[in-house]
C-alpha cells in the first residue's frame, strides 16, 4: 500500500502487472481525471490489441474546436493563451469524437460534454444513463478493477486531497466493501496546480495503492471559458431569483441561465432597489405573484444562504465574495435542531460561526480565477467550504436524514432543461431520436429531493425558444419523445417570460401556466393541441399578456439596464479581453445569420455591398488587417459587417 512510482511509464507497468487481464478503469469526471496517466495507459493498451481497456467516467474535458475559418482565427490564439501550451488533451476523447477508438478500447460515460458527441456512434452506443448517485454502484456492477484520480499533495507530503472530486471515489470504495468485492487498485496522479482542500476530501497518503508525481511541465488546470449572458438568460435568472427565501439553501446548475441567477442574487443583496426595478420591468405585478409570495421574497437576504450543490461553479465564488452565501451549518443534529427551534445558546451560535460551513459541493469546475480562489481559501486554513461525497450532497437518504433536513431548510434547486411540455415534463439530456446531448447527472436527484423536503422547491429554467436549422423553434411543446423529469414531478418552471408554478396543479391548470411562459409565436399552437386532446376547455383562449412574450418586447424592457451596466455581458468576469468580446458577439451574429445556404448568400451579399467600416483592433486580432486574396478579404468584410450592427457605424454606399 502507498507505493510511489517514479514516472508515468513505471506507473503503467505497475498497473498492468497488478491487473494482468482486462483493465476496467474508473476515472472521476471533470478536473479529477488524470490526463497524463490516462493517456499513458490508453497508448500502451492501443499497442496491445489482445488486451481490453474499459474506461468508466463522465465529462471528459477537451479544448473547444473551431467549426469554420473565422472561428479558427479567433479560437487558436485564445486556446493557446487560455489553456496553455502544456495542456494535455485526452487521446481517447479525440479518437472517440472521430469514431476511431481501437477495437479493444471502450469508453462508458454517464455524462457527456453538452452536444459534443452527438455525431459519435461510439459515444452514443456506450453512453450509460445513470443518476449521479448510482455511479458508485455501477462501478461495482461493471467490474472496475482500477480507479485513477488526480490529487493534490499536502505541503508535508503526508496527506492527499481528492480536491476537485471526492464525489464518487469515496462512495465507490465503500460500495465495493458492501458488495464484498475486492477493492480496486487506487492510483493517484499528483498535480501541484490542484488546490489542497481538507475535511472529507483529504485522506492519508497510504489510502492510495500507488502515487505518481509526473515531472514538469505541469499544464494549467482546465479553465472553462465564461459565457456571455443574453437577454433571455437575464430575464429568466432575475425572475428565478425572486423564488429564493432568506435563510434558505441554494443549489445551482451550470450555464448562462445559472450565471444570470447568481448575478441577480448578488444584486438582490447589494443593490436591492435596482434588483426590484429589473423585476418590475420584466413583470409589473411580480410583487403579487403567487409563487413568489408562497416560496420566495424581496428582501436583501439579511440571514444569507447555505449552498449545497453537486458542482461548485463560478457563481458560488461570487456569491461567497458578495455575502450572499454565509449561513453556516454544522454536522451536529442536536445543535442544528436547537438553532432551528430558536433555543440555541450564545455558545451554540458561536460554535456554528466558528466551525460551520456555508458551502458544500461534490466537485468543482470553472475558471482559473475560481481555482486561485479555492487554492487561497484552502491554504488560509479558514473554514466555510467543504467538499463532500455525492451521496451526501445529492440525497437525503442513506446518511443522517434528520440532520440534512435541518441543514437544508427552504431549499431551492435551480437547474436548466432544454424543453418542457405543456403537461409539465422536462427534457434535459437527450433528443427524441435517442441520441444523448449530455446526461441526467444530478438533476433527477435534486428534483426528487425538492419533493421530499416539505419546504423545498425544484425550479427548472429554460429559454422559451431556440434556433434550429435556420428556424426558430419553441422549447415549450405539447409533447416530446424523450423525458428526463416526468410530469408527476413537475414543480416550478421559469422562462424569460414568467414563472409557472405547476406543483400539484391539474393538467388544465398546468397547460395554462406553461403556455403563459411560452413565446407568443408558438403559444396558441400549444394551446390548440391541448384543446384537441381534451386537456383544456373548448373555448380556452390565450391570456392577453402572453401576446407580449416576444424577444423585441423583452429587449425593450431590459435595454435601460443593459445601457447603464446593471446587466453586463459577462457578469461573473470574462476570459476574453474587450476586443475578443466584440469578436465573440460578431461571430455569434454571423452564425445565427448563416445556418442555411440562402442565409449564407444573403449575408455574403450584404457584407460585400454594404461597405461596413472596418474595426482596426478587431481585424488585427483576427490577422485580417492586411487580407491576402479573395478568401481573406471576404472574411474581413463578413466580420466588419457583423460588427456594424453592434457599433452603429455607418455603411458606405
Amino acid at each position: 500500500m502507498g507505493e510511489d512510482a517514479e514516472s508515468l511509464a513505471a506507473a503503467v507497468e505497475h498497473v498492468l502487472t497488478r491487473i494482468p487481464g482486462p483493465l476496467r478503469v474508473g476515472a472521476p469526471l471533470g478536473l479529477g481525471k488524470p490526463h497524463r496517466l490516462l493517456n499513458a495507459l490508453y497508448r500502451r493498451i492501443a499497442r496491445e490489441p489482445a488486451r481490453e481497456l474499459v474506461i468508466c467516467t463522465a465529462l471528459s474535458l477537451d479544448v473547444p474546436e473551431a467549426s469554420g475559418a473565422l472561428e479558427r482565427r479567433f479560437l487558436e490564439p485564445f486556446v493557446r493563451r487560455h489553456f496553455g501550451a502544456d495542456f494535455e488533451r485526452l487521446d481517447y476523447v479525440v479518437d472517440q469524437g472521430r469514431d476511431r477508438l481501437p477495437a479493444n478500447v471502450r469508453v462508458e460515460e454517464f455524462y457527456l460534454r453538452s452536444g459534443s458527441m452527438l455525431g459519435s456512434r461510439q459515444a452514443q452506443r456506450t453512453y450509460t444513463s445513470l443518476n449521479y448517485t448510482h455511479v458508485a454502484r455501477a462501478l461495482v456492477d461493471r467490474g472496475v478493477n482500477c480507479i485513477v484520480h488526480r490529487v493534490a499533495l499536502s505541503p508535508d507530503g503526508a496527506r492527499i486531497s481528492l480536491s476537485s472530486n471526492p464525489d464518487v471515489t469515496l462512495d465507490a470504495v465503500d460500495a465495493f466493501a458492501r458488495a464484498k468485492r475486492p477493492r480496486p487498485l487506487l492510483v493517484a496522479e499528483v498535480d501541484p496546480e490542484l488546490p489542497f482542500l481538507g475535511g472529507v476530501a483529504a485522506v492519508e497518503r497510504e489510502w492510495f495503492d500507488l502515487v505518481v508525481a509526473p515531472p514538469a511541465p505541469h499544464g494549467k488546470l482546465f479553465g472553462v471559458p465564461r459565457q456571455a449572458v443574453g437577454d433571455a438568460d437575464y430575464a429568466t435568472g432575475f425572475l428565478a431569483s425572486a423564488l429564493v427565501r432568506d435563510g434558505g439553501t441554494l443549489q445551482v446548475g451550470i450555464g448562462a441561465l445559472s450565471d444570470a441567477l447568481c448575478h441577480a442574487l448578488v444584486l438582490r443583496r447589494t443593490d436591492n432597489a435596482t434588483w426590484r426595478r429589473v423585476l418590475r420591468a420584466l413583470d409589473p405585478d411580480i410583487e403579487h405573484h403567487s409563487a413568489v409570495l408562497a416560496s420566495g421574497g424581496f428582501d436583501d437576504l439579511p440571514q444569507g444562504l447555505y449552498g449545497c450543490s453537486e458542482m461548485i461553479s463560478e457563481g458560488f465564488r461570487v456569491l461567497v465574495e458578495r455575502g450572499v452565501l454565509r449561513r453556516r451549518v454544522v454536522d451536529d443534529e442536536a445543535l442544528m435542531q436547537r438553532a432551528a427551534d430558536g433555543t440555541a445558546s450564545p455558545a451554540d451560535l458561536d460554535r456554528i460561526e466558528r466551525d460551520g460551513e456555508f458551502l458544500h459541493g461534490a466537485f468543482y469546475l470553472g475558471s482559473h480565477e475560481l481555482y486561485r480562489w479555492l487554492r487561497e481559501f484552502g491554504a488560509s486554513g479558514r473554514t466555510g467550504i467543504g467538499m463532500r461525497r455525492i451521496s451526501e450532497v445529492n440525497e437525503l437518504y442513506g446518511n443522517n436524514e434528520t440532520l440534512e433536513r435541518l441543514q437544508r431548510r427552504d431549499s431551492r434547486f435551480f437547474n436548466t432543461c432544454m424543453l418542457a411540455t405543456a403537461l409539465g415534463a422536462a427534457t434535459s439530456d437527450g433528443l427524441e431520436d435517442g441520441r444523448v446531448v449530455s446526461g441526467v447527472g444530478g438533476q433527477y436527484n435534486f428534483v426528487a429531493m425538492a419533493h421530499a423536503l416539505h419546504d423545498g422547491r425544484s425550479v427548472l429554467m429554460l429559454r422559451a425558444t431556440r434556433d434550429a436549422g435556420g428556424k426558430t423553434a419553441s422549447n415549450v411543446r405539447w409533447s416530446y419523445g424523450h423525458t428526463t423529469i416526468p410530469r408527476h414531478l413537475r414543480d416550478v418552471y421559469v422562462s424569460e417570460y414568467g414563472i409557472a408554478d405547476v406543483r400539484g396543479a391539474s393538467d388544465e391548470e398546468c397547460v395554462h401556466a406553461m403556455v403563459s411562459i411560452a413565446d407568443a409565436l408558438f403559444a396558441s399552437g400549444v394551446l390548440e393541441e391541448a384543446r384537441a386532446a381534451g386537456k383544456v376547455a373548448r373555448n380556452a383562449r390565450l391570456a392577453q399578456p402572453v401576446r407580449q412574450n416576444t424577444p423585441d418586447e423583452l429587449r425593450r424592457r431590459l435595454a435601460p439596464f443593459r445601457s447603464d451596466g446593471t446587466l453586463p455581458d459577462y457578469p461573473l468576469g470574462s476570459d476574453f479581453d474587450p476586443v475578443e468580446q466584440r469578436i465573440v458577439r460578431a461571430l455569434t451574429r454571423l452564425k445565427r445569420a448563416t445556418p442555411t445556404r440562402s442565409g449564407q448568400l444573403r449575408t455574403l451579399a450584404a457584407a460585400w455591398l454594404g461597405g461596413a467600416r472596418a474595426d482596426a483592433a478587431v481585424l488585427a486580432r483576427m490577422q485580417l488587417d492586411r487580407p491576402r486574396g479573395l478568401r481573406e478579404q471576404t472574411q474581413a468584410r463578413l466580420l466588419s459587417h457583423a460588427l456594424s450592427f453592434e457599433t452603429g457605424l455607418p455603411r458606405h454606399e
